[in-house]
């Protein structure tokens, strides 16, 4: 298995160092135990005033025409290695409130913490996850019956690591290389915008 674990500047939680987003993917099938754990993991997740504004739509490969469907929505450079992962999610975002029909201005960002969550779960399971914004918002409300007021931000590609050498030669060179980041200092202030962060040093 390629391990790819970041080289850190301060010292992070194992499974948040050795979680990447390969695109080799195994079709081997995943239990359905561990896919109920992500599923758990999301559902745990905090959200401004308890909305949980998450929606999401689990699509196995075993399901042969809901998986052709869920393909159909990708952009084409996704297509050529999510074809081969066992389980594609789709997350969706619940837009208004519950309580009044307003908008919820949280929910995207409530539906982010819901995915993060499901993705360290992923990793403490030995599973492997891989995000893709590039996908039909549009053809996924049409494949699937999403209805209006809910907005489909993320696919999500699930499974087992598989072999670097099946995928093109761009991806490959991606799939091998090294993962880089900003320094903190890059993004991190005090007191104002701008200004460099003392803590950090």
């Amino acid at each position: 298995m390629l391990d790819k674990s970041a080289t850190t500047d301060h010292e992070i939680h194992p499974l948040l160092r050795s979680r990447w987003s390969p695109r080799a993917f195994s079709p081997e099938p995943i239990p359905a135990e561990m896919v109920k754990s992500l599923l758990e993991a999301a559902r745990w997740a905090p959200s401004a005033m308890n909305e949980q504004p998450w929606e999401f739509i689990v699509v196995p490969r075993e399901d042969a025409e809901a998986f052709a469907g869920a393909v159909s929505t990708l952009a084409e450079g996704n297509v050529s290695w999510a074809k081969n992962a066992p389980l594609l999610i789709f997350a969706v975002a619940r837009l208004t409130s519950s309580y009044n029909g307003a908008e919820n201005g949280a929910a995207i960002y409530d539906l982010g913490q819901a995915v993060a969550h499901l993705s360290v779960q992923a990793s403490a399971l030995g599973l492997w996850t891989h995000q893709m914004g590039g996908f039909s918002a549009d053809k996924a409300r049409e494949v699937f019956g999403i209805p209006e007021g809910y907005k489909p931000m993320v696919v999500i590609a699930v499974g087992s690591m598989g072999d670097a050498d099946t995928l093109v030669d761009v991806l490959r060179e991606r799939e091998l290389g090294p993962r880089v980041r900003k320094p903190i200092s890059a993004f991190v202030y005090e007191g104002k915008w701008g200004e460099p962060a003392k803590i950090i040093g």
